[in-house]
């Protein structure tokens, strides 16, 4: 059976082939994010004795490269890559917001190091610019990843 092609409407619709690609880009999300993660430790545990900035806006774009990357892996079938660059930014203001509230729950998990390394001690609003600029960077390694299958965003 021939589809028929109406000049009103385009082509005649047919099902859409499931996507085989998805569960593989998100593979290599969560694995991208793991390597961050693991330069993320590099940059923070050792003594390097880097400047200030460094050390510190470095944590940073890593951190928000790394949230990018698992709100990337994680996120809903519909979202592409705008939708999750806003969500991981909201993610990123959200904890850096955390930053003003204060209870002794809190300050005793920000006073342990997976506490500094997730919540962080002192609100910033530098910090934001910093996460900023690692979703952007994330955001564009997952464009040019997907390149090649002809998608100038994350597979839907």
């Amino acid at each position: 059976m021939a589809l028929e092609r109406s000049p009103e409407c385009g082509p005649a619709s047919t099902p859409a082939p499931a996507r085989t690609d998805l569960p593989l880009a998100r593979a290599a999300h969560l694995g991208l994010a793991a390597a961050v993660i693991g330069l993320g430790l590099l940059l923070r545990v050792p003594a390097w004795n880097l400047p200030l900035a460094v050390h510190h806006y470095g944590g940073g774009i890593l951190w928000g490269a790394m949230l990018f990357l698992l709100v990337a892996a994680l996120r809903p079938a519909g979202w592409g890559l705008r939708t999750c660059m806003i969500a991981a930014f909201f993610g990123a203001g959200l904890i850096e917001a955390s930053r003003l509230v204060h209870t002794p729950a809190l300050d005793a998990f920000r006073a342990t190091l997976p506490g500094q390394f997730l919540l962080g001690t002192l609100f910033s609003p530098w910090n934001l610019c910093a996460y900023a600029v690692g979703i952007a960077v994330a955001a564009a390694l997952a464009v040019s990843f997907h390149r090649d299958r002809r998608r100038a965003a994350l597979p839907a």
